[in-house]
């Protein structure tokens, strides 16, 4: 696609996913704050509108390397994938580090008092998360699953909740809370870095916290920028039926 300073950042990651990449790098957030042009954003952090738009161009232009096109999938398969593939990962790797997160705190926290705050904040995620999580695979996911089955059937579908805008504006809202939760965590651990005093459990924890948004943040973009909004235009095609 062709990429101008008025292209939508979400818009762009949705087509090729390398794009985040750049973003990642200028602490861009094309997940839950997709919805700006990239000069809108350039201009609120105060970076080169320009330069952004070279290392994008340059960046996407390279050979994809077997990038995955989640923008062709159809929506119940990508539903699918988000509950196989990210939905678990945060079940199991949440356990995983709550521990270390303690460790480290009960260890470090005299000397880095921002890890009992680090501590507080993924601990309050995982919780919220394990809500979030539940409400899509019970109550939204299944409708997407359901208007999916209807377009191709050629048959009616309702739901309790009215409109599926409804759901995903929830959702929405509560990806907004976790992406600046995750954002205060970069923050508090100088964007994942140990201390010169921190030991190797320190350093395996900070790396999986890291880890632990990297997927949160492909998880919040497969929802906001593809799966969302195609629903709600499946959901206005169906009406016209």
């Amino acid at each position: 696609m062709s990429i101008t300073k008025e292209t939508i950042v979400g818009d762009l990651v949705a087509q090729d996913y390398r794009a985040a990449s750049v973003f990642k790098r200028r602490e861009i957030d094309f997940c839950c704050n997709g919805n700006r042009s990239i000069d809108a954003v350039c201009q609120q952090m105060n970076i080169s509108t320009e330069e952004v738009l070279n290392e994008l161009n340059n960046t996407l232009q390279q050979q994809a390397n077997g990038a995955i096109d989640y923008n062709s999938w159809p929506l119940d398969l990508l539903a699918d994938y988000i509950e196989k593939k990210h939905h678990r990962y945060v079940e199991t790797r949440s356990t995983e580090i709550i521990p270390y997160i303690e460790k480290i705190a009960r260890v470090h926290g005299g000397r880095h008092p921002e890890l009992i705050e680090v501590e507080q904040l993924f601990k309050a995620s995982v919780g919220e998360l394990a809500m979030h999580m539940k409400k899509e695979e019970l109550v939204l996911f299944p409708y997407i699953r359901k208007m999916v089955q209807a377009q191709s059937s050629k048959t009616d579908v309702s739901a309790s909740f009215g409109t599926v805008q409804n759901p995903i504006r929830n959702m929405m809202h509560e990806h907004d809370t976790e992406g600046e939760r995750f954002r205060k965590i970069s923050q508090l651990t100088n964007n994942y870095t140990a201390p010169e005093d921190g030991c190797n459990t320190y350093r395996v924890t900070l790396s999986l916290l890291k880890e632990f948004e990297d997927d949160l943040h492909l998880h919040i973009h497969l929802e906001n920028n593809i799966l969302f909004p195609k629903s709600i235009a499946l959901e206005e095609q169906l009406k016209t039926v």
